[in-house]
């Protein structure tokens, strides 16, 4: 192959994260050279190094979405790559709790959701609940088998020696200054260690990502808003009172699931996230502010759009993340026993959200593309689950481009 031909045949990746190793990894087993560029000194140092380790089943996710049919075979894949590899996976299942009887409805159109994904789930009474989890208040549960909780910085660790055996360039501290691409199709793609040349791209900057975009001269028609999720973690003398996951009946009129209950591998109990707009794309405190990405969301009008539709819930979500006492209360709705002297604050993440001009939330996976590109513009939860089934299905599209 000449000098020429190896650089039509390779692929530059952009961003370091579970979904960047999977499509990289997932191009290698192709044939392709593959080029990694993460601009932090780690592997998944954002989103993926910030979750809540859960390995969804599909079941909130509309029938026929992206979301649906990738989460609930990534959950298989994903679960199945852990144990080939010896990454820690526990198959632990969730309950999703109706607290009172105004919820059963929805609880019940959840179970027929996840029927129709393909998501095995059973609805319970008040008694079958408490054999799962017996400190949880319900009237009616929905019990998932197939959630995990998953090693995610493994998983990616494994992927990272996957690339490297397989003679992948993967350059950490490298961030992008610059994205050219020629009549010929070549790319160039500057960074502080020099030009890459490359015949592909494919964008997975997750927090990032609608930048990268137009650096590469697409215009991405969404912009990414962050937000942040505030975790705590039970005290260990109330991490009885969880054995697994608990979840809240997820209410169709707000964006987000709300507050639940996760048992981590390592056998503590984190409870979370909020949702509060981070005041930094890559803010996990309140202190971490940039002035750059503060202006550019105040002047983006999907955001005031956004802030005008959920004005109440907005209001909440900040009130629980400036008091223990009130993001107690919502995790006794869940678990009576809970409160505010049991939970210890735990970290947070911050969730990278596309946001359309007319203020609503991109619900699905989001994917532009160009000749020779593929940007990943929406690739929030179920994102980690699915991304060996992403992976697949963004190596199909730059290949084919």
């Amino acid at each position: 192959m000449t000098k020429a031909e190896a650089v039509g045949e390779s692929v530059v990746v952009i961003g370091g994260g579970i979904l960047g190793l999977a499509v990289a990894r997932e191009l290698m087993t192709r044939g392709s050279p593959v080029t990694v560029c993460e601009k932090e000194d780690r592997w998944g140092a954002h989103q993926t190094g910030h979750n809540s380790q859960v390995a969804h089943a599909g079941v909130y996710y509309a029938p026929g979405s992206a979301k649906a049919r990738l989460a609930v075979d990534g959950n298989r894949s994903i679960v199945a790559y852990a144990r080939e590899n010896g990454v820690a996976v526990q198959v632990c299942g969730k309950l999703v709790v109706a607290t009172e009887p105004g919820e059963v409805g929805r609880l019940t159109a959840l179970a027929t959701r996840a029927a129709a994904n393909g998501v095995q789930a059973r609805l319970l009474d008040r008694a079958q609940a408490a054999e799962f989890e017996p400190h949880v208040a319900c009237v009616r549960a929905l019990h998932v088998a197939s959630t995990a909780v998953v090693d995610y910085p493994g998983i990616c660790a494994r992927m990272v020696d996957e690339l490297t055996a397989g003679g992948g360039d993967l350059r950490l501290a490298t961030p992008v200054t610059a994205i050219r691409q020629h009549r010929s199709r070549e790319l160039e793609v500057d960074t502080p260690g020099g030009v890459i040349r490359a015949g592909r791209l494919v964008n997975c900057a997750g927090l990032q990502a609608d930048r990268v975009a137009r650096m590469a001269g697409i215009q991405p028609g969404v912009q990414i808003v962050p937000f942040r999720g505030e975790y705590y973690q039970l005290r260990d003398e109330a991490s009885h009172l969880v054995r697994g996951l608990v979840y809240p009946v997820p209410d169709p009129a707000l964006p987000f699931l709300g507050v639940h209950l996760t048992r981590m591998l390592d056998g503590t109990v984190h409870a979370g996230p909020n949702a509060v707009l981070a005041l930094r794309r890559e803010g996990y405190r309140w202190r971490d502010i940039s002035v750059r990405d503060l202006a550019a969301a105040a002047g983006y009008p999907g955001l005031w759009r956004l802030a005008g539709q959920y004005r109440r819930s907005a209001t909440e979500e900040l009130l629980r993340s400036l008091s223990r006492r009130r993001f107690a209360a919502s995790l006794a709705r869940l678990v009576p026993g809970i409160g505010p002297a049991d939970i210890v604050r735990a970290g947070s993440g911050v969730r990278a959200q596309a946001l359309n001009p007319d203020g609503t939330l991109v619900d699905d996976f989001l994917f532009r593309e160009a000749p020779g590109q593929v940007h990943v513009l929406n690739a929030p939860s179920p994102a980690a689950t699915a991304a060996l089934e992403i992976a697949r299905t963004v190596a199909d599209r730059v290949l084919k481009s």
